[in-house]
């Protein structure tokens, strides 16, 4: 009987297919209206899925790597991933909330506290995906500094590998000031003692005195040590500079590897808990009909839909082969992108997730009530309590 698989989503708009805004099923108008990702949720929730991602970005989606693109037939515009997660969090009770937060052009303060109050709200189920921007007309809207234009024909030269190796080094720091700050307040600081007049135990409050090459942050945070002590910190990583990075600083990393030979190699690069590999789905009954899927939305696109993960079309029962074969790499979970919102999500839920059960392959029930818990991740202790009794 194979190890128990964990299994994520991640959301965006009507679904990873840049048409599937067209799909008879999909709610296009709804996209701006928190019904429509609480629904998505909870049918994610339904199927016992550990945890949900929802993309962000600092710019309106574009199909260019180099910039803003002209196209009007495709989704533009988004809400913001962590407000969505807040929203969602009290009308759900045991899925991971996972939202994407941009590191650049951003303080490491704001969202330290930002996922804290996530954590609260949902009662110990936020984690956080991080993401680096490396695109110059993302930077325009900040005024701070300038990014090399970084085109698909330069990404090999020593300017682009060097741009790549600061954005990460960048983005270590911000999470360990992140990581800092969750831990600036000790898990017993608040006394609450009303009686003595008494509300925090000043001396259970840190300052963190980061002082680095991209941040200067003393610290402490003004919200409380979050519930889960240290909220989940994942990052999608598809080359050796972010595997780096995800080794250092993430819990979780997402990779995109072609076969389970290949998820084998880059999981050796990553030693870290868990390591869930990305895949874009199309399903339905049978494999013909989600190549037909599949087809349909390129014809309407006028192109061959392509990804940076692998795109599986098939049955949710071909569908459980590939991930069980692949779960032989050392992958410990995947996280299935819809290419169709809510169409692939449901044949997930409802097509997929049975069929593992019948293998033994996936829960029937949430064991844990906090998303560390599901994943089988320790609540970490606080560094800052442990320097102090020292």
């Amino acid at each position: 009987m194979p190890d128990p698989l964990h299994l994520a989503v991640a959301l965006d708009g009507t679904g990873w297919h840049p048409a599937s805004w067209r799909s008879p099923n999909a709610r296009p108008g709804d996209l701006f209206r928190p019904g429509y990702w609480t629904d998505l949720v909870r049918e994610a929730e339904a199927g016992t899925l550990d945890f949900v991602t929802i993309e962000d970005a600092l710019g309106l989606q574009t199909d260019r790597p180099d910039g803003p693109d002209e196209r009007t037939d495709h989704v533009r515009g988004r809400l913001d991933a962590i407000l969505i997660a807040s929203r969602v969090a009290p009308l759900t009770s045991h899925i991971g909330l996972v939202p994407t937060a941009t590191v650049t052009h951003t303080e490491p303060f704001h969202i330290s506290k930002a996922i804290a109050t996530l954590d609260y709200v949902s009662r110990g189920r936020a984690g956080w995906r991080v993401q680096v921007s490396g695109r110059a007309h993302e930077a325009g809207h900040f005024g701070r500094r300038t990014l090399p234009m970084l085109s698909p024909g330069s990404l090999d030269s020593v300017a682009a590998t060097q741009a790549v190796k600061d954005l990460f080094e960048e983005a270590t720091d911000y999470v360990e000031v992140v990581r800092r700050l969750w831990d600036s307040w000790e898990d017993d600081a608040e006394i609450r003692d009303a009686a003595t007049g008494r509300f925090i135990d000043r001396d259970k409050l840190h300052y963190i005195a980061f002082d680095g090459k991209y941040f200067s942050v003393k610290g402490p945070s003004i919200t409380p040590r979050p519930p889960q002590g240290q909220p989940l910190v994942t990052a999608l990583a598809h080359a050796p500079i972010p595997y780096a990075f995800a080794a250092g600083s993430a819990d979780l990393a997402y990779v995109t590897p072609g076969d389970a030979d290949h998820a084998r190699k880059i999981v050796a690069q990553i030693p870290i808990p868990h390591v869930f590999a990305d895949l874009v789905v199309f399903l339905a009954d049978t494999e013909q009909e989600a190549r037909d899927a599949k087809d349909r939305l390129d014809t309407l696109d006028r192109t061959v839909f392509t990804s940076d993960a692998a795109i599986f079309t098939g049955t949710p029962a071909q569908l459980a082969d590939l991930l069980l074969d692949w779960q032989s790499a050392g992958l410990t979970g995947f996280r299935l992108r819809p290419a169709r919102l809510p169409d692939d999500l449901v044949a997930i839920t409802r097509g997929l997730v049975p069929e593992l059960r019948r293998r033994g392959a996936f829960r029937s029930e949430y064991e844990a009530s906090t998303l560390r818990g599901l994943l089988g991740l320790a609540r970490p202790a606080n560094r800052y309590e442990g320097a102090r009794v020292a």
